[in-house]
């Protein structure tokens, strides 16, 4: 397995023939590889549908960095998902409603929507694999709406933490 200057892994064949022999189960999902992989056929290995072939760039980390920042790699159910209408059908009242309002706003300024996306699905998928993560943590407990997703378990609005704790 390599690393190239972004930081991204790339497979071999021979890395990609090893982790799926001793990893059956695994979905592999955006994996990429340094050549055209054509052995699927011959191995039966329909369950790797989402392999990319890995083309070398010369762009600076920096111009890297900013093609990708919306690239979160989620499934398409999760890119699609109304995130906002989620939170906002989380609320039961209104000061609740003004909360997450007020944040949703502010994630929405900073193009962070997709963030909140990714959220969803990590919580989902923790969930759905039975781990366990903590209550909370940091500046992230001063958000209504990380609370409202379950990334953390501490109602800011209960206890009257300001978001500018969290997003300044």
């Amino acid at each position: 397995m390599k690393q190239d200057n972004y930081g991204q892994l790339i497979l071999t064949e021979q890395d990609l023939c090893d982790y799926y022999l001793s990893n059956p189960k695994h979905e592999f999902k955006y994996a990429l590889v340094d050549t055209t992989i054509n052995f699927q056929e011959d191995l039966n290995l329909e369950r790797i549908p989402n392999l990319i072939t890995y083309i070398s760039s010369d762009l600076s980390i920096e111009d890297f960095d900013t093609i990708n920042q919306n690239n979160y790699k989620i499934p398409i159910d999760y890119e699609k998902f109304d995130v906002v209408e989620f939170i906002l059908n989380q609320c039961s009242s209104n000061a609740e409603l003004q909360r997450a309002g007020e944040e949703l706003l502010l994630f929405q300024d900073r193009n962070l929507i997709g963030v909140l996306k990714y959220l969803k699905y990590l919580v989902d998928t923790m969930r759905n694999n039975s781990i366990v993560w903590g209550v909370g943590r940091g500046s992230s407990v001063a958000s209504f709406v990380l609370f409202l997703l379950g990334v953390h378990k501490i109602n800011s609005l209960y206890y009257d933490i300001p978001i500018n704790e969290f997003i300044k």
